[in-house]
């Protein structure tokens, strides 16, 4: 109990710290208007395109939602990683306020109908671009891991209460407008994310990162050769795709469910999809707990089940009220398997190519989304509507019960070390660094016991280690001479890497003393690649070399 009340009490300092950081706080108030955005305005479009060509044009508009997104997410996780990520989000909710702008206007002229459809399909792929760079963004301006996962714990909240909301106040303008009103409404939000990401101030430029090197083509590709060559990421990614998958055919299901098994009729259709998004938003408040936890990856399995096992007893037992309650659940469990598998991705994949994979993800997301919905029809032909929801619902627990072991494993290679974590983050040219990057640092660093005496380098020998001192003492000799003792919390060994020159100094552990130490090319890789962090190593070394002399 007490362990439990502590885990509480770390989760809400670290919501805390989320909305006293300002440039989360308003990155999450942008991600709002974008959300409810993205939502709002597909109520209007549908209701236009029934009007203009009743079911046909409707299908048509789900085309539009579904497979130009699946083809376009790729490249938009790329120009995430080819420009800077906050630039390209604040673009794009531009272009995507202009284009929704434009759809009302030509509504309004009465344009013809493929005119409105086109910059449908423009909003589409311009959205691809916004949601992969904000979740590579995120953990840039996170400054801890406990508030990278409560970043991501209101993202899918937000998320969840965009897919409630944004409907919701799209009917209601509808109710007391028209179309081309609800489009112009949904500009506004896209405007005002834009102006909270421009109020966002960087600690420093964005760099451009190396995507820039290649050509558009083979760039694009980067996270699908990312997830490639990396199990976990492979595990992570196909489990999401098997989520979705069920996702596409859910939504056709509980349409056909509503009207045929469970005696709702056809507003019991929205009926159960806002309990799917009550399910969510009651989601976003238990993923509180898993803020600082260290098995997301049991987490996300247990919750992939989750979401799958509720689509199965509704077919078991088809009654109304049930099945809101179980739908519900659902909605809970989808809200755990986006907060622990982000966390997750952003945690395993590195800095520079974080977007691509983002915009695999996304591409996934679409593409079996899509195959779902397809789908679904022919199970509810060939088995009826009840197999239909039980074979679709026992998806996502047959492939993740098997999955287990690697989830586990996971768990294993991702486990922040606090220790090492701590200590890189008390130096001075490693504070700057974001967390993502810090992480990696501290799940690298090698512990080292050095008895009393024994020399760690000496002058003159090359320099291929950085070292952090956990306990114990070092002395520094120059020219055979004590020029230093160093205590715990200290480091040495930094000048030989900085500077590509021989041993300054000599090492020697006075007592029995336990080492941090980290690899020249990580180290170099990490301080190098940063403005601040470069900045601070120059001014350690300086002052150090100002010592020797």
């Amino acid at each position: 109990m007490q362990a439990l009340r502590r885990q509480l009490v770390d989760s809400l300092r670290a919501f805390a710290s989320l909305y006293r950081n300002p440039r989360l706080r308003r990155l999450q108030l942008a991600w709002i208007g974008s959300s409810v955005g993205t939502w709002g305005y597909v109520v209007a479009l549908m209701v236009y395109a029934y009007k203009q060509g009743g079911p046909g044009a409707v299908g048509l508009v789900g085309l539009i939602r579904w497979f130009p997104a699946a083809v376009a997410a790729p490249f938009g996780g790329m120009v995430g990683d080819r420009f800077p990520r906050l630039r390209v989000m604040v673009v794009s909710d531009v272009i995507r306020a202009a284009a929704l702008g434009a759809a009302a206007a030509a509504i309004v002229i009465d344009a013809p109908a493929t005119i409105v459809y086109l910059l449908a399909i423009l909003v589409t792929l311009v959205s691809q671009a916004f949601q992969p760079a904000e979740s590579a963004l995120l953990p840039t301006l996170a400054e801890s891991p406990e508030e990278l996962a409560a970043a991501n714990v209101a993202n899918s909240t937000i998320e969840a209460a965009g897919y409630f909301v944004g409907p919701a106040l799209g009917g209601l303008l509808l109710a007391v407008s028209n179309v081309e009103t609800v489009f112009a409404a949904t500009a506004v939000a896209f405007v005002w994310s834009a102006l909270m990401l421009a109020l966002i101030r960087l600690q420093e430029p964005e760099p451009t990162t190396e995507a820039a090197r290649g050509s558009w083509q083979h760039e694009a590709l980067a996270g699908f050769r990312t997830i490639w060559r990396d199990s976990r990421l492979r595990v992570i990614i196909g489990l999401f795709a098997a989520q979705t998958l069920v996702y596409g055919a859910f939504v056709v299901l509980t349409a056909v469910a509503s009207i045929r098994l469970l005696g709702l009729g056809s507003p019991g259709i929205g009926y159960l999809n806002a309990a799917l998004g009550v399910g969510g938003l009651v989601g976003g408040i238990v993923a509180v707990a898993l803020v600082g936890s260290r098995r997301l990856g049991l987490t996300f399995g247990l919750a992939l089940i989750l979401w799958g096992t509720p689509i199965l007893l509704i077919g078991v037992w088809a009654k109304a009220a049930p099945a809101f309650a179980l739908i519900g659940l659902a909605g809970l469990g989808l809200t755990l398997v986006d907060v622990a598998g982000f966390t997750l991705l952003q945690r395993a994949v590195p800095e520079h190519v974080l977007a691509r994979v983002f915009g695999v993800l996304h591409s996934a997301f679409y593409a079996t989304a899509g195959i779902g919905a397809i789908v679904a029809p022919v199970l509810v032909s060939w088995l009826g509507i009840r197999s239909a929801l039980i074979v679709v619902g026992a998806v996502t627990p047959v492939v993740t019960i098997p999955s287990f072991g690697m989830l586990a494993q996971i768990d294993r290679t991702l486990t922040v070390p606090t220790a090492q974590l701590e200590a890189l983050r008390a130096i001075e040219m490693f504070a700057p660094l974001p967390a993502p990057t810090l992480e990696a640092l501290a799940a690298s660093l090698t512990r080292l016991e050095v008895p009393a005496g024994e020399t760690i380098f000496r002058q003159g020998d090359h320099g291929d280690r950085f070292y952090i001192i956990d306990s114990g003492e070092i002395e520094i000799e120059i020219d055979g001479r004590e020029a230093n003792v160093l205590g715990p919390g200290d480091h040495f060994g930094e000048i030989a890497l900085l500077r590509d020159i021989p041993r300054t100094a000599t090492a020697r552990a006075r007592k029995e003393t336990q080492l941090f130490a980290l690899d020249r090319d990580a180290f170099l890789g990490a301080v190098t690649g940063h403005a601040g962090s470069s900045e601070a190593a120059e001014t350690v070394v300086a002052a150090r070399l100002g010592l020797v002399g």
